[in-house]
């Protein structure tokens, strides 16, 4: 799709100002849109080059998890961000110009609305991808066939069908592949893990997850942009504003883009930034979307390298009316082959914590039981019928500013990079398989939600015994939009269909 006609940056001049519709009538984009930045670019001429084992990079999806992503990976050492890719443009300035990473030499991104083109920059060595959920698997699998690394967000996927489909594209096109459950690299939570896992807690019979965080409704509105002058919140209690949608403000976003793989649909403000986590073409719920940090501690500390067999799942939505689609009240319960059960709970409204905690994990054993919170810098166990305390650590800087799953996490970035240096996926922490396993189990319990009864799986097949109802929600069960499908296998190296 791009001009063939490229100038020393890999973009026409011309195309980069249509795609962030900021030129009418002939007028360029230049230093008055980007700040001062007027070689902010796709591709940046004169960019820092450094030792050999230097790895470039491109940022997609710059919004919130984004855009703490790309100022993490900023500060690696020898890691340069070439490329900031989001399809909302009026997002660029303040991304290309943040005041946070000034201090930071190498820090001079170009942007390009369409992720495609940074795809095509043989510079670039690896993608770092925070989209909605319903675009991971398409951009790792284009990612891949254009030669480049993948750090993606989680869940991995939007579907199971999905995460198979990047464990296989990660295996043909030999690549690094790391799932940003980035607990895989806290070293509390390693240490609880390895308590666990030495018996610490005697035999374990339980996991359990907890997403107790509240989500007041977020409204329903009508398809089209917003009018002038009108105010929007991403809930209907909250006094902070988003930009307004307004034509002027969509006239800089691809919205047909931002669809992707999802079904042809008019702009609507509550499925756009941040509350396409709450409708089934784009999100998974809360169970998917914090859901899968906690989910995978759970199923890391049983040890578990399969799919659970029976799923079930008790659920509803408890709020006031609202374009809401998943559930906000969430109860799951995963048994394995051998017994042993993993269970979640995701909760919107108000609530009590359980153990302490509300975002977290709790073990259970036959000696006795820990906790881990959500920032993943404390844990503690308890034994014997007096509750008593035994081992535990709390790694907390009482001089750090708030913790909590958005905050940058660098082991874990860092972690990446250093498996790209040796050209060993070995060393991730959390690798594409890893990252499959723990995405599937919000996805099987949304099935069994669906449902609405309990299922049977067949973890090698990936398929319910004998539910085809079931099996629809494996896979986008609206199909894939043509010029965005999933490929079904892997024959090539390239990515031609990227390019179409």
């Amino acid at each position: 799709m791009a001009d063939k006609h490229h100038d020393a940056d890999g973009i026409s001049r011309r195309e980069f100002g249509t795609r962030i519709g900021a030129v009418a009538a002939g007028v360029a984009v230049g230093s008055e849109f980007f700040g001062g930045r007027a070689q902010a670019a796709p591709h940046v001429g004169g960019r820092v080059l450094g030792a050999n084992d230097r790895v470039v990079t491109a940022s997609i999806g710059i919004r919130g998890q984004g855009n703490s992503l790309k100022r993490g990976f900023a500060r690696l050492k020898n890691v340069e961000i070439k490329t900031l890719c989001d399809i909302d443009a009026n997002l660029a300035p303040s991304r290309i110009n943040d005041e946070r990473l000034a201090d930071v030499a190498t820090f001079k991104p170009g942007f390009a609305q369409d992720f495609r083109r940074a795809l095509d920059d043989k510079d670039i060595d690896a993608v770092v991808i925070a989209t909605p959920n319903h675009w991971h698997a398409l951009a790792t699998i284009w990612a891949l066939q254009a030669g480049k690394h993948v750090y993606v967000e989680k869940p991995s996927s939007h579907t199971v069908w999905e995460g198979r489909k990047m464990v296989e594209a990660t295996a043909r096109y030999g690549k690094i592949v790391q799932v940003g459950t980035m607990n895989r690299s806290r070293p509390a939570v390693r240490d609880a893990i390895k308590f666990i896992h030495e018996g610490g807690l005697g035999k374990i019979y339980m996991a359990r997850g907890l997403c107790y965080k509240p989500r007041p409704a977020i409204g329903k509105y009508p398809d089209g942009p917003m009018t002038p002058g009108e105010k929007y919140a991403l809930t209907t209690t909250s006094t902070s504003y988003e930009p307004a949608y307004d034509q002027q403000y969509l006239s800089k976003v691809d919205y047909d883009l931002w669809l992707g793989p999802a079904p042809k649909a008019a702009f609507n403000r509550n499925h756009f930034h941040y509350n396409w986590h709450w409708h089934w073409n784009y999100g998974n719920g809360d169970s998917g979307n914090q859901g899968p940090h906690q989910f995978d501690i759970a199923r890391w500390g049983l040890k578990k390298q399969e799919h659970p067999l029976k799923i079930r799942s008790t659920r509803g939505y408890f709020g006031d009316e609202a374009s809401q689609e998943t559930p906000n009240l969430q109860t799951s319960q995963f048994e394995y082959a051998d017994g042993l059960v993993l269970e979640f709970g995701t909760r919107g409204g108000f609530t009590n914590d359980e153990g302490s905690v509300r975002i977290g994990n709790l073990f259970y054993g036959t000696k006795g039981w820990l906790w881990i919170e959500e920032a993943g810098k404390t844990w503690q166990s308890y034994f014997g019928p007096k509750n008593e305390k035994g081992p535990g650590a709390d790694t907390r800087d009482p001089n750090e500013g708030p913790t909590g799953l958005t905050t940058t996490e660098y082991p874990h970035y860092q972690n990446f990079v250093d498996a790209i240096r040796a050209n060993d996926p070995k060393m991730l922490t959390c690798d594409v398989l890893e990252g499959h396993l723990s995405s599937s189990l919000p996805h099987l319990g949304n099935a069994a939600y669906r449902t609405g009864r309990q299922l049977t799986f067949d973890g090698k097949a990936e398929k319910f015994v004998n539910d085809k109802e079931a099996d629809k929600y494996l896979n986008r069960d609206n199909g894939y939009r043509k010029g965005f499908e999933i490929p079904t296998s892997f024959s090539t190296s390239t990515h031609d269909q990227a390019k179409k």
